[in-house]
């Protein structure tokens, strides 16, 4: 075995990055499906409370799964997710129940309490995960699911996007980012597991600024992280934006954004468990480039091999 790869680091293993699937390990032992459901949520910067039209790149369709819809109750969207994954994932043990779409703290706190523990009584789901906005969670919110995170699994998941006011006030956000520092700092305080969403290419942001920003974010108390190459979908702001102004954008070639990845890993620290770092949606959504038909593992394997020519691993420059 190359010496490079027998290497052990900091998280316990020989992978060059802190990797979901090894977090997973840690934390059930076996393998444990997340099912999305879409509860009929929606925002405060598209229903008029802080702005309308929501985010300028935000169309969930585009990665929803076809049985997930807010005409369904949870409990069938989480039965229909179990059976939407049996194929691909036979061995799975239990199930998160996956708030995704839209904002899904933005509703009364009895409503919430009655989505949530309606999704915790169906027969294998051992937990959930909480997508929300920064903006829409109080004290009394957490202060339940910190209750709540006691007798299950509970994650919350901010959308953060970006470390800069002025790309956040480009994409329509509608918070600064002082919001999203204050809400994971007083969500990871309470105990709960917290992690973010962070866009990589967004208008006006340079490879400089994106490197820049893992500073900001090593700052903040995540245990997860994901990130997404910029995508531009159809039936957005963002897409009317790019189609009249496409000089204001620049997207990443694939191996291009495996090697700007790479130095973010190097950069972040070695405690904060990186569960994606590019997205994929079908071709259907897409305007401008894409990455056509390369699935995830595919991806997956271009990190790992660039890591291991460049001899990288996640949070090497902060110790050098």
């Amino acid at each position: 075995m190359d010496k490079k790869e027998a290497r052990i680091y900091p998280w316990g293993d020989s992978r060059r990055y802190n990797s979901y699937a090894r977090y997973f390990r840690s934390l059930f032992g076996q393998r444990i499906q997340k099912v999305t459901i879409d509860a009929g949520f929606t925002c405060p910067n598209r229903d008029g409370t802080v702005a309308y039209g929501g985010c300028t790149y935000c169309n969930n369709k585009a990665f929803n799964p076809s049985y997930c819809t807010s005409l369904k109750s949870v409990t069938q969207q989480i039965e229909e997710g179990k059976e939407f994954h049996a194929g691909r994932y036979r061995r799975a043990a239990g199930y998160l129940a996956y708030f995704q779409a839209y904002s899904n703290t933005y509703k009364p706190l009895d409503d919430l309490k009655a989505l949530y523990e309606e999704a915790l009584s169906v027969d294998g789901v051992v937990g959930i995960v909480i997508g929300t906005r920064p903006d829409c969670v109080d004290d009394d919110k957490l202060d339940y699911l910190a209750e709540l995170s006691k007798r299950c699994h509970l994650v919350v998941e901010y959308g953060i996007e970006s470390v800069y006011d002025r790309t956040l006030a480009r994409i329509n956000r509608g918070h600064d980012f002082e919001c999203a520092r204050k809400a994971v700092v007083e969500t990871a305080a309470r105990g709960i597991h917290t992690g973010a969403h962070f866009i990589l290419g967004l208008p006006g942001e340079s490879r400089d600024d994106m490197l820049e920003s893992v500073k900001v974010i090593n700052t903040l108390p995540l245990e997860t992280i994901k990130f997404h190459q910029l995508q531009v979908f159809r039936d957005t702001i963002m897409e009317r934006d790019f189609m009249a102004n496409p000089h204001n954008y620049s997207f990443f070639e694939c191996d291009e954004y495996i090697d700007l990845f790479c130095d973010i890993l190097a950069r972040l620290k070695s405690d904060i468990v990186v569960e994606r770092f590019a997205g994929e949606a079908p071709p259907r959504f897409h305007i401008g480039p894409s990455w056509g038909l390369i699935r995830n593992n595919s991806l997956i394997e271009m990190l790992e091999q660039r890591l291991l020519q460049r001899d990288l691993w996640q949070g090497c420059l902060l110790c050098r």
